[in-house]
């Protein structure tokens, strides 16, 4: 059966929009329409394949039409504008535009061409299948890897902090592991990280982050180069980081680096909500007892009330799996409907003095004796990094 081709319709006319919409469904490839705000947010969702953009109100075309490509080199846009403009016609071709059109002039010559546009990608992307993983992942698009769970006591840091080193170890990707646990932070104590620099120090600069700021205020992890955001130790400044600020953060973080891990506080506010919904997957951290359960089940119908889709962006880490344990894997593959992405073995014994010292639990790629809970992070690791 072959896959459908994404397009995405970005206008601020509603009228004009469902316009295009009905042209594009003609097709019956899957079809989102969005309003110019929510265009990169949407790009960031899922991979679109083609993207018919309508000339905003404000002067914003060009950068919008250069983060588009910056986020899916292979993107087709097309660009429908108000009026014949030679001039922004020249800048929006240079900018990244493949076709352009004027409406409502040339309505009808994009209404019957368009089935063709779509049908041609489709071959071109069917002949580039074997550099499929160029087109999904590459500098500008890389994974961004939330880790949340909705009970506290989770184990949710320790797994993001060695799971961060760990592919960073493991590959060459350029990896940072992001703190937005917000009041107490966590993250630092796991690196013996001291510094006076937190994520707040992006907020005067948020409107033109970029990579240079980002690694300005983190800290390198000596042993890996792991990137390291930590997040401010202080509730009244960390309420001043917004979901705009969330937003452009993990935006830019996710065009300079090839894996952004992100560490979640257990609280659901919109910043957070905001974080999952820029997430190409997040991972559940769920203990095997019964209050984990009953609280994955309240995050679940929450997450249905405001209208965030988890079903293929969600995954289950089983964590501090033992045999004494109340429920073992066996019984939970039945429970819920989503996928178990790891299982990582309960290891106090191991893990308790690295955590004491501060230590990372991984340090150099080949360690010759590894601890339980550092072999079941490395074979999940490894997954992710296949992937």
């Amino acid at each position: 059966m072959e896959q459908k081709l994404n397009i995405l319709i970005v206008s601020d006319d509603p009228v004009l929009r469902q316009q295009l919409q009905t042209i594009a469904e003609n097709t019956e490839e899957n079809v989102l329409a969005a309003t110019t705000i929510d265009a990169i947010r949407e790009m960031n969702r899922e991979i679109r394949d083609i993207v018919i953009m309508t000339q905003p109100e404000m002067d914003i075309a060009i950068d919008l039409v250069q983060s588009i490509r910056q986020i899916n080199q292979s993107v087709l846009v097309i660009f429908i504008a108000q009026q014949t403009d030679f001039v922004l016609l020249r800048n929006m071709m240079r900018a990244g535009v493949d076709e352009f059109f004027v409406f409502p002039e040339e309505t009808s010559l994009f209404t019957s061409r368009f089935p063709t546009t779509v049908k041609n990608y489709a071959i071109q992307k069917e002949s580039k299948k074997s550099d499929a993983s160029l087109m999904s992942f590459g500098r500008g698009r890389g994974q961004i890897l939330s880790l949340y769970s909705g009970k506290g006591g989770s184990g949710k840091s320790v797994i993001a902090s060695v799971l961060a080193q760990t592919l960073k170890l493991e590959s060459t990707a350029e990896v940072i592991l992001i703190d937005l646990n917000g009041q107490f932070g966590g993250i630092e104590s796991m690196f013996s990280i001291e510094s006076n620099r937190s994520i707040a120090d992006l907020l005067p600069v948020i409107e033109e982050l970029n990579e240079s700021h980002i690694r300005n205020v983190s800290k390198t992890e000596q042993n890996s180069k792991l990137e390291i955001l930590v997040s401010p130790i202080d509730a009244e400044v960390a309420e001043t980081l917004g979901e705009e600020f969330v937003a452009k953060l993990l935006r830019t973080s996710r065009r300079a680096f090839d894996y952004v891990i992100v560490d979640l506080p257990s609280s659901l506010n919109g910043s957070v909500i905001t974080a999952m919904e820029e997430s190409d997957k997040i991972f559940y951290v769920l203990t095997p007892d019964t209050p984990a359960l009953r609280v994955l089940k309240h995050y679940e119908q929450l997450s249905t009330r405001i209208g965030m889709n988890l079903v293929g962006k969600m995954e289950v880490i089983l964590n501090c799996i033992a045999k004494e344990n109340e429920l073992q894997q066996k019984d939970l593959k039945h429970v819920f409907r989503y996928p178990i992405a790891a299982t990582l073995r309960k290891d106090i014994k191991g893990l308790q003095p690295f955590i004491n010292k501060g230590e990372p639990v991984r340090k150099v790629m080949k360690e010759r004796k590894l601890i339980p809970f550092a072999k079941d992070v490395r074979k999940f690791s490894r997954e992710i990094l296949k992937q």
